[in-house]
């Protein structure tokens, strides 16, 4: 399984990667912004699950923005969005308003993260 990781914090990002990769991923490609993803977009395209902060900072594109970059590019793979805000925030209704995603609350369980990465549903 590999896994791309979207997120503008640098801890939490290889943090999930550390993890996932301890859990048996295979590869773990990472982005702090959505200009870093598509500078990786070979990378990020093949992966098999995605997994976006829905807020990427002020003034920046957000994870809803990368999902739709993904989904133009036919990205396949399962698409999880990871908050830290209520879900009565503007990015997280939009993005629970998507077709085919998972919406999480930071900080994830761990349990739910190695079922994403083992290919379980949790």
């Amino acid at each position: 399984m590999r896994l791309l990781v979207l997120d503008d914090d640098d801890d939490l990002r290889e943090l999930l990667c550390v993890f996932a990769e301890s859990v048996g991923a295979e590869r773990c490609t990472c982005a702090a912004s959505f200009e870093q993803l598509r500078a990786a977009a070979n990378d990020a395209l093949s992966c098999d699950v995605a997994i976006l902060d829905v807020n990427l900072g002020p003034a920046a594109p957000s994870g809803v923005d990368a999902y739709e970059w993904l989904r133009e590019h036919r990205f396949a793979g399962e698409i999880v969005f990871l908050t830290g805000h209520a879900r009565s925030h503007p990015l997280v209704r939009r993005a629970l308003a998507l077709p085919g995603v998972r919406v999480l609350e930071k900080p994830i369980d761990v349990e739910v993260l190695r079922a994403l990465v083992q290919g379980r549903a949790p």
